[in-house]
């Protein structure tokens, strides 16, 4: 039997936070249902702005207000729910994401791809609680140490993203690739352990509860109370929203993962210096014969040079958020999503928590 996720003072119903997934896959309409459904909804601010008409003129201005706009739409759809907003630290001028978000009352900040060595300073004095994303062991421990040296703090949650995960990955092509092995999957049960057995010593020190979210091809009961085995309180889950109702993605962009199989995902390099996993079409395909020049710099990720990327990241997003399935970058988990039709939130919530 599952038991709410408590974060400090912010208690949700359920153990399940929805991942942040950009661009403009998990805006305010996802992340304030699953927020109003008792989970925990996330914004995620990659690029954020697209929709606005000053966007390509001046897109850290449209980011930045539209991050207040969707956590106020997600509140109107969620006014007693928990809110959080993915932000990742290769952001450029990542500071300023994290200082709107807090302005405007977000209730957590999720931050990952890169180590957020500086969040618990950007956010002191203030409410919000942070949620830094680890992949392995020795990351971890280097921010942890970073955080108790320089801000005398500690996280108030901690996500563990595992080698399933879509998106950007805090792996090796190589580790990514030995993954289908049931030798390396176990060794990384492992490695959650002695993350854990980590964090439980800075439990110690700061006497308080730091609650471990386990991520990363989640897509059953028993995917959950696998993670709860190793020790973790809750799921972060991200493929699974975006074939529903309620997801901000188009509606061909959620067709597409109607029909994908285990073969259609493949590993990719991204333009942020990770590698990602990604459903392949006509856009991968390109990449793997070259690199695709770039016509302009929105200035977005602080580790890409528009001279020698692969592709931008920001137009591939944006093309696949917008419908374009074949010319865009669908980010997805190792297991899509096991579904043929598009549900409600409702249902994928209910797939984990009904008996």
């Amino acid at each position: 039997m599952y038991k709410p996720l408590v974060i400090g003072n912010l208690i949700a119903k359920l153990p399940i936070i929805q991942g942040g997934m950009g661009v403009g896959i998990s805006l305010s309409k996802l992340a304030g249902t699953v927020s109003a459904l008792g989970g925990i909804g996330v914004i995620s601010t990659a690029q954020i702005g697209f929709t606005e008409p000053e966007f390509r003129k001046n897109p850290l201005k449209e980011n930045l207000k539209m991050i207040g706009e969707h956590i106020k739409r997600a509140r109107e759809i969620a006014p007693k729910g928990i809110l959080g907003v993915n932000i990742m630290v290769a952001t450029q001028n990542y500071s300023l994401y994290v200082k709107e978000a807090i302005k405007n009352g977000i209730d957590i900040i999720i931050s990952g791809a890169g180590l957020p060595i500086d969040l618990p300073q950007l956010a002191k004095g203030t409410k919000t609680k942070l949620i830094p994303i680890v992949s392995i062991f020795k990351s971890a421990s280097v921010l942890f140490k970073m955080w108790d040296r320089k801000s005398n703090t500690t996280p108030d949650a901690v996500i563990i993203e595992g080698p399933k995960a879509g998106g950007h990955l805090g792996f090796s092509p190589e580790e990514l690739q030995a993954d289908n092995d049931a030798d390396y999957a176990s060794n990384y049960d492992n490695e959650i352990k002695k993350i854990i057995e980590l964090i439980k010593e800075y439990e110690v020190k700061y006497e308080k509860t730091i609650p471990v979210i386990i991520a990363g091809g989640i897509h059953t009961k028993e995917d959950m109370e696998h993670a709860f085995s190793l020790g973790a309180q809750a799921i972060q889950v991200g493929s699974k929203f975006i074939p529903t109702h309620e997801c901000d993605a188009n509606i061909r962009y959620k067709k597409a993962y109607l029909n994908v199989e285990p073969e259609d995902i493949v590993i990719i390099k991204s333009p942020v210096g990770m590698p990602g996993r990604a459903i392949k079409n006509a856009l991968i395909e390109r990449t793997f014969a070259g690199r695709i020049p770039i016509k302009k710099c929105f200035n977005c990720i602080n580790t890409c040079n528009p001279k020698t990327t692969p592709y931008c990241i920001t137009e591939a997003l944006i093309a696949a958020a917008q419908g374009d399935v074949e010319n865009g970058l669908l980010f997805c988990g190792a297991n899509p999503p096991k579904q043929r039709q598009i549900r409600s939130v409702k249902e994928v919530l209910d797939d984990f928590i009904t008996k």
